[in-house]
């Protein structure tokens, strides 16, 4: 959510923006804002006079009763009565106006970065950069599931019994590798000054409208059936969360965590070939990092933060590239954000695995989360990046760990978590 002085001095940059984004069905909202901000603001300019005249009236009546003027004090009486009636409504249509606006604030798209390209969607999104060289082996690399079943390692039949399509069952190596990755991937972060967290599975309606558009809330989250409860999507809401309603002493940040937790999503809509099996799903587990920093720090952290996946993935022989995101899309809270992608070699091509954002003060201002500063207070800005998420990842990991004859290579980082193993080796 932008800051709504900003928007009622520079209306035609909020438009321009909203053009950037391809979404003029909100240009109406621009004006609705400035002029239920107006009327907001006759309200509250009526009010407060209304205000002060009843302080004065009161003394005027206090001196009054004192000099045995009861008429003119009772008239006085009927005249504050009537003010407070008049000041009653005029408080109730503040209320009402500011409930407004801050409903359309929360559908204008935050202010997008100037480096940000112009793309109505992900087909003009731009690569940045390539990590690792992308190899294709002479053998024919299978569809991630056949590899798993090689290793007993899957079984979505059963998982579709149980809880219906998108969901799987992860057994043996492949479920050990599953965990293992998690693992490494907290060491890593931990090891790069990050303070781990497990935090809650489920948040409250007022987060979820703190770190999201309603847009993305109706295709993402589910609804607990009878309390104001979501189940997340990502670990980062929660993180975030953790902040709502906070005076922050400058000194101590910024704030680095990361966090481990499992992932609900709806996932709606048709999916292609390649989003069978384990690729698109409502259920998974992530490590996820925030960081929560002064607005100066926010573009440095956002450098670091997609850097260390892209390190992360690199550590596990898997070549990856970033893609910046065009404006198009961007989600409505970003400012800017990119992919990070890893190649597989069945498909040759890469794929996402995760997306690192700068989200500016969009969420703080929505939360609340401000800073105690030497100049005063201000509101925090707050990123966000996947580490790792598996059972994706490990599609990346299997096809590019995959020899010939069926084994898959174990990397060093990982064979402790792995009881040592260096080699996966099929058993089908």
């Amino acid at each position: 959510m932008i800051d709504l002085k900003f928007l009622r001095e520079n209306p035609e940059l909020v438009k321009q923006n909203i053009k950037n984004k391809f979404q003029d069905h909100k240009l109406s909202l621009v004006d609705e804002v400035i002029a239920l901000d107006e009327d907001s603001r006759k309200a509250k300019q009526e009010a407060d006079a209304l205000r002060a005249n009843r302080n004065a009236l009161s003394k005027q009546i206090g001196g009054l009763m004192k000099e045995g003027k009861k008429e003119e004090a009772a008239a006085l009486k009927e005249q504050v009565a009537k003010d407070a009636e008049r000041l009653a409504a005029l408080e109730a249509d503040e209320r009402e106006l500011a409930d407004k606006v801050t409903q359309i604030m929360m559908k204008i798209p935050n202010i997008i970065d100037p480096s940000v390209p112009i793309g109505e969607d992900d087909s003009c999104n731009v690569e940045i950069e390539k990590f690792g060289d992308p190899h294709v082996p002479e053998f024919e690399v299978p569809y991630h599931t056949e590899i798993m079943e090689r290793f007993c390692g899957i079984d979505l039949d059963a998982a579709g019994k149980v809880a219906g399509n998108g969901f799987y069952y992860l057994m043996g190596d492949i479920a050990r590798l599953h965990s293992a990755v998690i693992s490494y991937a907290r060491d890593f972060m931990i090891e790069r000054g990050f303070t781990y967290c497990v935090p809650p599975f489920m948040i409250r309606s007022n987060v979820v409208t703190g770190v999201m558009s309603f847009e993305e809330m109706d295709a993402m989250m589910y609804k607990i059936e009878g309390e104001d409860l979501y189940l997340i999507g990502t670990s980062e809401h929660s993180m975030i969360g953790k902040f709502i309603d906070t005076i922050n002493d400058e000194e101590r940040l910024p704030y680095t965590l990361t966090s481990y937790s499992p992932c609900f999503r709806k996932e709606k809509g048709a999916h292609g070939i390649e989003e069978r099996g384990v690729y698109r799903i409502h259920q998974f587990e992530k490590q996820e990092m925030i960081v929560v920093c002064k607005p100066e720090e926010s573009k440095m952290w956002y450098e670091r933060l997609w850097q260390n996946t892209v390190d992360l993935f690199r550590s596990l022989d898997i070549p990856v590239r970033t893609l910046e995101c065009c404006s198009g899309d961007l989600a409505d809270l970003k400012v800017k954000s990119c992919d990070v992608e890893a190649w597989s070699p069945r498909q040759k091509k890469y794929f996402e695995v995760g997306s690192c954002s700068n989200l500016g003060d969009a969420q703080a201002r929505r939360l609340k989360i401000r800073v105690k500063g030497k100049g005063g207070k201000y509101f925090a800005h707050t990123l966000n990046n996947t580490v790792v998420a598996p059972p994706r990842m490990l599609i990346a990991f299997l096809e590019n760990n995959l020899n010939a004859d069926g084994s898959v290579n174990i990397p060093e980082a990982l064979r402790m978590y792995m009881g040592g193993k260096e080699k996966l080796i099929p058993k089908n």
